[in-house]
Order: C-alpha cells, then sequence, then structure tokens
C-alpha cells in the first residue's frame, strides 16, 4: 500500500529481539546506581528501596545487597503495588493486584527510593507517588531504574539511571531477571511500545 498524506507510513523494526545489556552488565550498573545513592545521601540512613512490582521488586533487593556490601547496614527494602493508581484501568480493567509491602517504620521521615526497571512514559512513577502519599509522607522521593528509554508524557526524571536507551515508539524493552526469568537480560526488538 503507497502511503498518502492521510496516512504516512509506519516502518517496523524487523528481526528477533537483540540484547542490550546482559547479566554482567546490569550486575555493574546495580553497583554504581548502589555507590551513587550512597553519595547522594551522604550514607544508607534513613534510606528505604521500594520496588515496583514486577521487575522493580527483585531490584530493590540487589540494590539492598550492594548498599549493605558497602556500607554495611542493611537497608530496608519494600514493595509499593500502584494497580489501583494507574490512570489507564478503564482501558484494561482486568489487572491482578500486586502486593504492598511496607517496613514496619513505615515511609515517615524517610528517603524513599522508588526502585523500577524501566522508566518510559512516567505514568507509573506519576501512579507510585499517588500510591506513596497514602502511605505516609516521605522527607524525600528518589527514582532508580535499570533502562531509561525515553519518550516521557509526564515531567518526571530519574535520579539514577542504569542504561540510558534512546528507542523507537515501535520497539519492544523486556527486561528479564534471574529470579522471575531465569536470566538477567534487558533486550530490545520489535513489538510496539509497551514497555
Amino acid at each position: 500500500m503507497t502511503p498518502t498524506h492521510s496516512q504516512p507510513a509506519r516502518v517496523q523494526p524487523e528481526g528477533p529481539a537483540r540484547p542490550v545489556l546482559e547479566g554482567p552488565d546490569i550486575a555493574r550498573a546495580l553497583t554504581r546506581i548502589a555507590h551513587e545513592i550512597i553519595e547522594r545521601n551522604k550514607g544508607p540512613e534513613g534510606v528505604l528501596l521500594l520496588g515496583i512490582p514486577r521487575r522493580g521488586v527483585p531490584l530493590a533487593h540487589r540494590l539492598a545487597e550492594r548498599l549493605a556490601a558497602v556500607e554495611g547496614t542493611r537497608v530496608p527494602v519494600g514493595a509499593l503495588d500502584v494497580t489501583m493508581y494507574r490512570d489507564d484501568l478503564r482501558l484494561h480493567p482486568a489487572r491482578a493486584l500486586e502486593h504492598t509491602d511496607l517496613p514496619a517504620e513505615g515511609v515517615d521521615g524517610r528517603t524513599v527510593v522508588l526502585v523500577d526497571d524501566v522508566l518510559f512514559s512516567g505514568r507509573t512513577i506519576r501512579a507510585a507517588l499517588d500510591a506513596l502519599g497514602d502511605l505516609g509522607r516521605p522527607r524525600l522521593v528518589q527514582l532508580a531504574v535499570l533502562v531509561d528509554r525515553g519518550h516521557r508524557e509526564l515531567p518526571i526524571r530519574a535520579d539514577y539511571v542504569g542504561k540510558n536507551l534512546p528507542t523507537s515508539m515501535h520497539e519492544r524493552v523486556s527486561v528479564l531477571l534471574e529470579e522471575s526469568d531465569g536470566r538477567d537480560a534487558v533486550l530490545i526488538g520489535p513489538g510496539g511500545p509497551a514497555r
């Protein structure tokens, strides 16, 4: 079909998904992020890591292990389900609820580092900020992501980024983690902008 003025041509990437990060790359990125968290916050005291399900939770646990290895202090880790705070519930009403798990000391007065796998439109993080606001009043909220793929729809920026990955809207970024997928990798390939 020949494109017309009312029907522009869409270029679709071809071929299978290709790895852009493998296990050792992910490990190095998380180690660097852990050091940046320590440097920016002048140590781990008062820091709480909250992973956004699904893959943000194991990433938060890995960051906590690295912080403990460097500083000798265990940083509390939790999970923050944002499902009911999403602005696309009416478009995709059948969503499974995930688990919110907060440490006993809660979020009040703490530096909360939200942890997610991919930062894309910013809508998940907006939902996380709304959910967090219902749980308490942190002193400070920061964001750590493994991959920032661009294409923001909201004015949200990560404080800590493992890899900036310029992408097309027609590409899909998939994060695989040992805990859920049996291997660590970040893949990019055809398939649309879902992640």
